[in-house]
């Protein structure tokens, strides 16, 4: 199983995205990884860390798109990137699947453009997995960005994208999924909301189990909640920021007095359960779901242990034979005009 990995991709590179990869590495003998980036710098880098050289590649790649530029107008002319170069060894069929933890924007478009859809997919979707409330309970939010405008059947084939990653990577039996909305009610929402309900309620072979109002995202009721990419990466985003506000609150209020520090004392092993719970360095990146080829795009600001579970993500997508999977699902869905 090959992975190519933009080495010059996201706030820590190339240093921690090395590292994490040498990490996973050792977790997966089955991985063979390419780099791409400039390889002398790749090379000295990678004189730290003991591993099975005959399982690492490094294809030089002088340039790098920043997250400053403009992503179409980077992916067309900067071909001798870091990112351009590993999502050219994809379209090749070269490598299983790809991770940076770059440009989010240059990731999509480079995707889009070089990799290509699947066939029958409208609209590719960034696919996040968010803790619930319930133990051992993950959901998948899709879309979270890549299309912040919709139509129906755009969310419809999210609903059978999230639901085969859940399914095959996640191992979840017969994925429950939601239809974000402003109500529980079936009558509830815009135009886009309530078509798209009678699409998944009538016509598309996903479990579906009703609309999903935003406190419930991360109960535990669904496995796969479905959204246009606006709702949903303003979701994402105040997920986000409630859990660092509530983190830093209650770290503040346990320091208060002497009575809440001894509390706190007796209580760590829960609090440190619950910040890895809340720590989206336990869940790898998110899967751009409706490209021919693995596609993972890591948080910017990634760590070691943060890019080697988006590694470790890449290693069961591919396992999960994802793209076929998707490929399958798309050409036995019902046809439903724009």
């Amino acid at each position: 199983m090959k992975i190519v990995v933009d080495a010059f991709g996201g706030d820590n590179a190339p240093n921690a995205i090395i590292e994490g990869t040498i990490m996973a590495m050792s977790q997966n003998p089955e991985i063979e990884i390419i780099f791409t980036g400039i390889k002398d710098v790749i090379e000295k880098e990678l004189e730290k860390y003991t591993y099975d050289k005959s399982k690492v590649e490094i294809v030089d790649a002088p340039e790098i798109i920043t997250c400053e530029e403009k992503p179409t107008v980077a992916i067309k002319k900067k071909k001798e990137s870091s990112l351009v170069k590993a999502l050219q060894i994809v379209a090749d069929k070269k490598a299983d699947c790809f991770v940076s933890a770059g440009s989010t924007g240059a990731v999509l478009a480079g995707a889009t453009l070089i990799v290509r859809r699947i066939k029958g997919v409208k609209r590719p979707a960034l696919a996040p997995i968010i803790p619930t409330v319930k133990d051992d309970t993950k959901v998948l939010l899709i879309d979270c960005g890549a299309n912040v405008d919709c139509k129906p059947q755009y969310l419809q084939q999210f609903a059978v994208m999230g639901s085969a990653y859940m399914k095959y990577v996640e191992h979840t039996e017969n994925p429950r999924v939601g239809l974000i909305n402003n109500g529980a009610e079936e009558e509830k929402g815009n135009d886009l909301t309530k078509t798209t309900y009678q699409l998944l309620k009538n016509s598309t072979p996903v479990n579906f189990v009703g609309n999903c109002e935003a406190r419930e995202i991360n109960s535990g009721d669904f496995d796969v909640v479905v959204c246009d990419g606006f709702v949903g990466n303003v979701a994402l985003k105040l997920m986000e920021g409630v859990a660092g506000m509530l983190m830093s609150m209650l770290k503040s209020e346990l320091k208060a007095n002497v009575k809440t520090m001894v509390g706190a004392k007796l209580s760590m092993g829960a609090f440190k359960n619950l910040k890895k719970k809340m720590d989206y360095t336990e869940y790898g990146g998110a899967p751009l779901l409706g490209i021919d080829g693995g596609i993972i795009k890591a948080h910017g600001s990634s760590n070691a242990k943060a890019f080697a579970a988006a590694i470790n993500q890449a290693y069961m997508f591919t396992k999960g034979n994802i793209v076929e999977v998707i490929r399958e699902a798309i050409i036995d869905m019902e046809p439903v005009e724009d």
